[in-house]
C-alpha cells in the first residue's frame, strides 16, 4: 500500500468511526400523530427519461405506476374525503427532491413510494420495504444507490443534493441522520405493508430494511419505500405485468394503510385537542350541564369565587396514563353531555389566574379561564 493510500485508508476510517459516535448519541424521537390522517401522497418510481430498471419484457417506470394508480383509487373509493396526492399520473420525469417537495407542501401525512427491484442473479425474488436510515448489509446500500442514481438524469445534482455522491458510503450517512424522528411511524406502516404481501400474497419476505434513499430523506412525515419485486426475476417479472399482480399488490398496500391509518387515528384521537369555546360559553351555564349541576344551588353572597384554566375538551375521557394527569396533578374532569372537559390551575384570585393562563396557554395555546361558584359556571 502507498503512503497516500494509507493515508487516505486512515482519513476514511476516522470519518466513518466520527460518524459512528454521532449517530450512537442521536436518541430516535417518535414524533406523534397530529389529527387525523388527512393527507397521503403516492409516488410512482421513475418516469418519463427515466425507465428505471428493466426486465425482459418491462421497465419499472410502467409497473410502478401502474400500481400507485391502482392504490389510489382504492383509498380515493373508500376514504372519498381524505386528500390523496399522485407526484405523477402520467409517464413524466419527476425530480427525486421534487417528488418530497410536493409531499412537504401538500402537509401529507404519509409518503408512499413504489418501486420495482432488480439484481444480476435471476434467480433475486421477493418484496421488501424500506424506510430512511443506515445500510446495515451490502444488499441495502446496492438498493439505495441504485434508486439514487436516477440523479443523473438531472442538471447540477450534486449542488441539489448537497454534494451527495451516489458511490460514497458516507454521503449516505450523513443524510440518513436526516429522517430519524418519524422513524417509528415509517416503520410501523412498513410492516404492515411487508405483512399484507408476505402473510396474504405468500410473497418471499426480504424484509423490513432501513438504507438512504434521496426520495425519502427531505420528506417531513413518516415515509417508506417499496421494493415490489424484482423484474430481473422472468416469474416475478411475469407477475407484475399482470392486471392481476397489480391489482393485487395494490390491495396489499390499501390494507395496510388502512390499517395504519386506524391506528394513527386512534392515536389522535386520545391526544389533548383544545377548543376554542363558543362566544360567551365561558361565562354562562352550559345547556347540557348534568342534572345534578343544573340541581346546584345558585350561587349566594358567601360563595367564593374560583377560576379554573379550561385546558381541553373532549368527546372520550382522557386515560388516567395520559401526561396531562403528570402535567396538571389538580387536573379536574367535568362532564357536560357528551363532552369531557378538563380544567386545572384552581385558584381564587382573578390576576394570579390570569397568569397561570399564561403559563398553561405555552403548550395548549386555545386554553381560556372558567370561573365557577360552587359548580356553578359564573360570569368572570
Amino acid at each position: 500500500m502507498s503512503v497516500r493510500g494509507g493515508t487516505l485508508w486512515r482519513e476514511r476510517a476516522f470519518f466513518l468511526f466520527f460518524v459512528f459516535l454521532l449517530l450512537s448519541s442521536v436518541r430516535l424521537v417518535a414524533q406523534p400523530p397530529v389529527g387525523e390522517l388527512k393527507t397521503v401522497v403516492i409516488d410512482a418510481g421513475h418516469g418519463g427519461k427515466d425507465p428505471g430498471t428493466e426486465g425482459k419484457h418491462s421497465q419499472e417506470k410502467n409497473v410502478t405506476l401502474a400500481v400507485a394508480l391502482k392504490l389510489g383509487s382504492l383509498i380515493k373509493e373508500n376514504y372519498p374525503s381524505l386528500n390523496t396526492i399522485f407526484t405523477r399520473e402520467t409517464d413524466e420525469f419527476i425530480e427525486l427532491n421534487q417528488r418530497a417537495a410536493i409531499a412537504n407542501e401538500k402537509k401529507a401525512d404519509l409518503f408512499i413510494s413504489i418501486h420495482c427491484n432488480a439484481a444480476s442473479a435471476s434467480a433475486a425474488v421477493g418484496v421488501e420495504t424500506f424506510v430512511m436510515g443506515l445500510h446495515t448489509s451490502k444488499s441495502n446500500l446496492e438498493v439505495a444507490q441504485r434508486e439514487n442514481s436516477v440523479i443523473s438524469y438531472e442538471e447540477d445534482y450534486s449542488t441539489k443534493y448537497e454534494g451527495y455522491d451516489p458511490k460514497s458510503p458516507e454521503s449516505f450517512m450523513i443524510f440518513s441522520l436526516m429522517q430519524n424522528v418519524f422513524l417509528d411511524q415509517s416503520l410501523e406502516f412498513a410492516s404492515a405493508v411487508q405483512g399484507e404481501f408476505v402473510g396474504k400474497l405468500q410473497r418471499k419476505d426480504r424484509g423490513v430494511k432501513q438504507a438512504g434513499f434521496l426520495v425519502l430523506y427531505k420528506s417531513g412525515m413518516p415515509s417508506v419505500l417499496i421494493e415490489l419485486g424484482f423484474l430481473s426475476n422472468p416469474t416475478e417479472e411475469q407477475y407484475l405485468l399482470s392486471e392481476k399482480g397489480q391489482k393485487e399488490l395494490a390491495q396489499s398496500i390499501y390494507n395496510a394503510f388502512v390499517e395504519y391509518k386506524k391506528k394513527w387515528d386512534a392515536h389522535a384521537a386520545e391526544t389533548m385537542v383544545v377548543v376554542k369555546p363558543d362566544s360567551g360559553a365561558q361565562n354562562k351555564p352550559n345547556a347540557t350541564t348534568n342534572k345534578k349541576e343544573e340541581n346546584a344551588k345558585s350561587p349566594t353572597k358567601n360563595s367564593k369565587r374560583i377560576y379554573r384554566v379550561q385546558v381541553a375538551t373532549l368527546t372520550k375521557q382522557v386515560p388516567a396514563s395520559h401526561r396531562l394527569w403528570k402535567q396538571y396533578p389538580d387536573l379536574k374532569e367535568r362532564k357536560e353531555g357528551k363532552l369531557y372537559r378538563y380544567y386545572a390551575k384552581e385558584c381564587t384570585d382573578l390576576e394570579v389566574a390570569k397568569r397561570k393562563l399564561a403559563e398553561v396557554k405555552k403548550q395548549y395555546p386555545d386554553a381560556f379561564l372558567v370561573a365557577f361558584e360552587g359548580e356553578r359556571k359564573v360570569s368572570l
